[in-house]
């Protein structure tokens, strides 16, 4: 996937169309790590081997998440936009 280093997007903290400096950004953990319902989950692991669910242990994702980070060369600030993709092939381009 190709995607141009510098665009011309909306920036929240200017409220106007500005242009952008584009950053390659890893996705960090899940917030959620230790929400409740994991919790519970692994306590539902223990116990008779993989009873009651099978353990997702080594069932790992194709690629990792990719996430853009848009910086803005008025104001300096920079943000995000949406939950991140995945990609295999990934590509900053100059255009």
């Amino acid at each position: 996937m190709n995607i141009a280093k510098a665009q011309r997007r909306y920036c929240p903290i200017c409220k106007k169309h500005t242009d952008h400096d584009v950053k390659k950004v890893s996705v960090g953990k899940a917030k959620g790590a230790m929400a409740q319902g994991q919790r519970r989950f692994k306590r539902k692991l223990r116990g008779f081997g993989s009873f009651p669910k099978p353990n997702p242990k080594d069932r790992a994702k194709p690629t990792r998440k990719l996430d853009l980070s848009y910086k803005c060369k008025d104001c300096g600030k920079a943000h995000n936009v949406g939950k991140g993709y995945r990609v295999k092939k990934f590509e900053l381009i100059r255009k």
